[in-house]
């Protein structure tokens, strides 16, 4: 885990907790340029199951994951000096959705940002993971891939007013896994929506 020291931005967000897909890690290229260029501190979590040393493991069960979700929150809390409200916690695909959930639990953050979110597994629509989304009630960042496998704009389309809370959707020219050329696209949405909160 790391954030940059020193960063703080007027409003109502004082640090984002980011949390990577179940192939990937902390250091996810978008999460870096995240973290170098976004006015708040930006904290990089690895999953316990990423922190096992080096080799290909199955992601934890969720449970476990949103547990994870809750103690790096309450951690990052303790050393930014900021209640989890003033906090936005998100992440990348299957670490948004533990975010989400975490959040749709209880967990109350500044915001959530979700980057590539999982609605269902690829070819498998009937198998959606939207149960959560009628509990999340802060403000929510979507940013999407018009071409992701994991749900189509028309199936998120029906699936997200179920949020209750105010969300900000941006639909983006890729799949499931934006390249670097669109982090900075990223980014400036992710730092205008910040700003808004």
């Amino acid at each position: 885990m790391t954030a940059v020291p020193g960063k703080r931005i007027r409003g109502k967000a004082k640090g984002l907790v980011l949390f990577h897909g179940a192939g990937g890690d902390r250091d996810h290229h978008t999460f870096v340029r995240l973290e170098q260029v976004l006015p708040v501190p930006v904290a990089r979590i690895n999953f316990p199951y990423r922190r096992k040393g080096p080799g290909r493991r199955p992601p934890d069960r969720m449970p476990k994951l949103i547990e994870s979700v809750n103690e790096a929150v309450a951690e990052w809390a303790k050393i930014w000096r900021v209640r989890t409200t003033s906090i936005v916690v998100g992440g990348r695909s299957m670490g948004g959705r533990a975010a989400s959930m975490a959040v749709a639990e209880g967990m109350r953050t500044a915001g959530l940002m979700l980057l590539n979110y999982p609605l269902h597994p690829p070819g498998q629509p009937d198998k959606l993971r939207v149960e959560h989304l009628e509990h999340i009630t802060c403000p929510t960042l979507l940013i999407q891939g018009r071409r992701d496998p994991f749900g189509t704009p028309a199936e998120f389309a029906r699936h997200l007013p179920s949020i209750s809370g105010p969300l900000t959707e941006h639909w983006i020219d890729a799949n499931h896994s934006p390249n670097e050329s669109l982090d900075g696209d990223i980014v400036g949405l992710v730092g205008t929506w910040l700003k808004s909160l």
